[in-house]
């Protein structure tokens, strides 16, 4: 009989054992993806600020061809001190802000040839490019992170910690429609994109 028991005893404290380390696992599961999420938020706001420093540029290069209106520029100042702490959902208004910004100043640079030649003014369209793919590969990585976060959250047995702790759905960075699928076009009339 205390062999028997012993075995039971060994059994359950194996049952036990396990279970505590699939807890464990799954919970830190959790907290890694979350903390992923949060780091690339982060970088998405990085990026968001090298835009509005970059649009902040433009219209100084641009400034004596066009005259833009105060308001454009205390919304690129109100957007860049806001983005610092900013939810996904902020975030995605900011970036529809930016991409209008950006968008319109693209159209004033468009309608004056000497623009589109200027040294300068090329540079700094270089440079948009690199900070749009930048912006896209971040949203990609922070979705994807989201997606893996939000399945444990709705997925037996890890929804059952995902109750125990309060863990919610995390938001998808998704910037609606067509937008999510066209970044602001950077190239001119008559010039064609190396991309």
């Amino acid at each position: 009989m205390d062999f028997i028991a012993l075995i039971i005893v060994i059994i359950l404290l194996i049952i036990t054992v396990s279970i505590v380390a699939f807890y464990i696992g799954v919970y830190n599961r959790f907290m890694k993806l979350s903390n992923a999420a949060s780091a690339t938020l982060g970088q998405i706001r990085v990026a968001l600020r090298k835009r509005l420093d970059l649009i902040s540029s433009l219209v100084e290069s641009v400034g004596s061809y066009a005259k833009f209106e105060k308001e454009t520029l205390e919304n690129i100042t109100r957007l860049r001190a806001s983005i610092g702490s900013s939810s996904p959902e902020e975030i995605i208004k900011a970036e529809r802000e930016t991409r209008d910004i950006l968008s319109r100043l693209l159209a004033v640079v468009e309608r004056y040839p000497e623009l589109k030649t200027a040294e300068v003014v090329k540079k700094l369209m270089d440079t948009s490019r690199e900070i749009e793919d930048e912006i896209a590969r971040h949203r990609y990585t922070y979705n994807n992170i989201v997606q893996e976060y939000n399945t444990m959250v709705d997925t037996i047995p890890s929804k059952f910690i995902a109750l125990i702790h309060g863990f919610k759905k995390l938001p998808y960075l998704e910037v609606g429609g067509e937008e999510i699928e066209r970044r602001p076009s950077l190239t001119f009339y008559g010039e064609t994109s190396a991309r």
